[in-house]
């Protein structure tokens, strides 16, 4: 139990494709290079490949070097003017608001947590920054004069899931592994992940998916109606046993993923599994 005697539930997103249509760097930051996102992208890979590096190293390696070339200034302010730009899903806006009420009305108290191999300065600059306990995604090292000159946290599919048990455990700080390696019985970890649901809307979400899904918490695939192939996706993930339910990326008051997670907290708040 939380404090109070309410119920612990944590949320966690991926961001882009979940709370927001497409990748956060393609609104004003790619534009600003004076390269297209296809350019780009297909360049990041291409270093990745070149390097064996990982991807989420490269495009951030590429990000700094194309911004040099082009004079895009890359401070953390820069960065999250360009993510105030960043469009977000029907009804997002509402959304914790609702989620939060609904959860309190029932004893139990809702944490949101971002997730996202995106830009951790971008996220912060959109309007619902926040509204996040913590918002976990790649970021930079700053120097002496506020420029990025160095990725502080990379994040890519797999290692999404350290966050996961970070929330479990309770230990929240990224340069903290004290907690995170500790053997801790699961009855004393203050979230279990029976309380968690992860909501994300592709392949990269796989590995949290399972571990949400498998450990007793709910897993949603979220799908855009427009973009093809979005929705035969999230239902592929569902039917191979890697997610409990797919729905449509709308947040507005009585859509179908607002349905699903009032109903995990209704069980949660019942202790139900």
């Amino acid at each position: 139990m939380a404090e109070g005697g309410l119920v612990p539930i944590a949320i966690c997103y991926d961001f882009d494709g979940t709370l927001a249509p497409g990748n956060m760097q393609e609104y004003d930051f790619i534009p600003a290079l004076g390269v297209s996102p296809e350019e780009f992208w297909a360049e990041a890979s291409a270093l990745a490949k070149a390097s064996d590096a990982d991807t989420i190293l490269a495009y951030m390696r590429l990000m700094l070097k194309k911004a040099g070339a082009s004079d895009v200034r890359v401070t953390r302010e820069a960065f999250r003017a360009f993510g105030s730009t960043v469009k977000l899903f029907p009804g997002v806006e509402t959304w914790f608001g609702r989620i939060e009420d609904y959860a309190a009305a029932r004893g139990t108290r809702v944490e949101h947590y971002v997730i996202s191999s995106g830009l951790r300065e971008m996220i912060e600059g959109t309007s619902i920054a926040g509204r996040f306990e913590r918002i976990y995604a790649s970021g930079f090292m700053y120097d002496a004069n506020g420029a990025a000159v160095w990725p502080a946290l990379a994040i890519n599919y797999t290692t999404k899931t350290q966050f996961l048990f970070r929330i479990n455990k309770g230990s929240l700080e990224v340069y903290d592994n004290s907690v995170i390696n500790k053997s801790i019985p699961r009855s004393e970890r203050p979230m279990p992940f029976s309380n968690i649901a992860y909501i994300g809307d592709g392949e990269t979400d796989i590995p949290c998916f399972r571990v949400v899904k498998d450990e007793g918490g709910l897993a949603v695939a979220v799908y855009q109606e427009r973009k093809p192939g979005s929705r035969e996706l999230a239902e592929r993930i569902v039917a191979d046993g890697r997610a409990n339910a797919a729905a449509p990326a709308d947040y507005s008051e009585g859509s179908e993923i607002e349905g699903r997670i009032r109903d995990f907290i209704n069980r949660r708040a019942s202790r139900r599994p």
